[in-house]
């Protein structure tokens, strides 16, 4: 088997996830290198990896791992601050990059990152596991197949109990915490945005023009702390900055509009908060329940009288060939199966020498929407949202149709 030969750098939690949840349990796939800038985490990780039966070589700095000309790609899993600077010096430097997914900081890194590519033409794929979700793959081929008709809107958020983890950031070494102590954005808009791309065609025929953003008060991460006594040097002296519920609206170049919801420092229910609005029906996630014009009354859910939560009839009907595929095969890799599916699109795509799944431009535009929904905030005030593609979505429409081909 000719194994897809990596180097990982970053082995903070998601980090640690991504190697136990879904690397190290394929036989297709060889961890030639581990990196970290922390030595505590790289000799913690080291531990771990070896007691499973494998010895990849380790280092704290990532140019090590350029340097070796067996290794075919590097996946980059470090802080949000450090994502685009160590992508761009990978791409220079001719190495693959499958870049985790986060916000960017400000639109100049976007456009650094975006002529990096294009001047290099190294690989680049941002690992966006949640467009190989079950569901939102089901609602491209349905998209696909017209079942909507004209989608005029879409919403999506990340919507996830994250207060633990955010009071014990010092004791985690966590870097979102330094975030929300000091910035007011939508700092992880990517889960809900890039499936939602697909089903819009942006960047591939269609694309962002403008936001608008807004930020309720920051008051739930102080409240677990005084509850808890979590996290109580960094969050009670000044309190947090981030927005118990970001809400942002964007409007597309044909009229659509996308609504994006970040909520993550309140008690919840784990939701990505995902709606397909078109012409001929609905989805809505929250509910699993499809209704359209004209819908038969076979659709109608067992547990309710009407046609809410009837999903899992549209799945025998309607499921990706990709997801069926897998089924078949068996689920690997965590997050439900879509981490397996985004390393394989990603291994896939290296080594045959395919356009990326989820490339620069797709990257670009929605990283950037981090740095413009903090601006939009700070202001109050409405921003456009730059074309990274440079005119280029115009005529790209095709390319999108094979994209989950794989």
């Amino acid at each position: 088997m000719d194994k897809f030969k990596i180097g990982f750098i970053g082995m903070g939690r998601r980090g640690d996830y991504w190697l136990h949840g879904c690397i190290l349990a394929r036989e297709d796939v060889d961890l030639r290198w581990i990196c970290d800038i922390d030595s505590e985490k790289l000799e913690a990780a080291s531990a771990k990896i070896a007691a499973k039966g494998f010895n990849p070589k380790a280092t704290t700095d990532f140019h090590d791992i350029l340097k070796d000309s067996e290794v075919e790609a590097v996946i980059i899993s470090t802080d949000w601050e450090s994502h685009i600077p160590i992508a761009i010096e990978c791409m220079k430097a001719g190495m693959p990059v499958g870049l985790e997914v986060g916000g960017a900081y400000s639109v100049n890194d976007c456009f650094r990152l975006v002529h990096t590519w294009e001047e290099t033409g190294t690989f680049f794929m941002m690992l966006e596991n949640c467009c190989y979700g079950r569901t939102e793959m089901m609602l491209l081929n349905m998209a696909r197949q017209n079942l909507f008709g004209d989608i005029v809107h879409c919403s999506g958020g990340y919507c996830h109990d994250l207060r633990n983890s955010l009071a014990r950031g010092r004791e985690l070494k966590h870097y979102r915490l330094r975030n929300y102590l000091n910035r007011n954005c939508d700092t992880y808009p990517t889960h809900a945005l890039i499936p939602i791309f697909k089903l819009l065609d942006i960047n591939n025929g269609n694309r962002m023009v403008s936001l608008y953003s807004a930020a309720s008060p920051a008051k739930g991460l102080m409240h677990y702390s005084k509850e808890t006594g979590f996290g109580t040097e960094d969050i009670l002296p000044n309190g947090a900055m981030h927005g118990d519920v970001v809400t942002t609206i964007i409007k597309c170049a044909h009229g659509e509009t996308i609504h994006l919801n970040l909520e993550t420092t309140l008690p919840r229910f784990y939701s990505r908060d995902l709606s397909v609005h078109g012409t001929k029906g609905i989805f809505t996630e929250n509910g699993d329940s499809f209704y359209f014009d004209n819908i038969p009354e076979h659709h109608k859910s067992e547990a309710h009288k009407d046609f809410y939560g009837n999903i899992e009839d549209f799945y025998s009907e309607y499921d990706h060939p990709l997801w069926k595929k897998t089924l078949k095969e068996g689920v690997t890799g965590g997050h439900g199966g879509m981490d397996g599916l985004v390393l394989s699109a990603f291994a896939q795509s290296v080594k045959n020498g395919w356009e990326s799944p989820v490339d620069v431009y797709d990257a670009a535009s929605a990283m950037c929407i981090t740095a413009l929904s903090d601006e939009s905030i700070a202001t109050g005030m409405p921003v456009g949202i730059p074309d990274f593609t440079n005119g280029i979505w115009l005529c790209r429409k095709e390319k999108e149709k094979t994209l989950y081909s794989l």
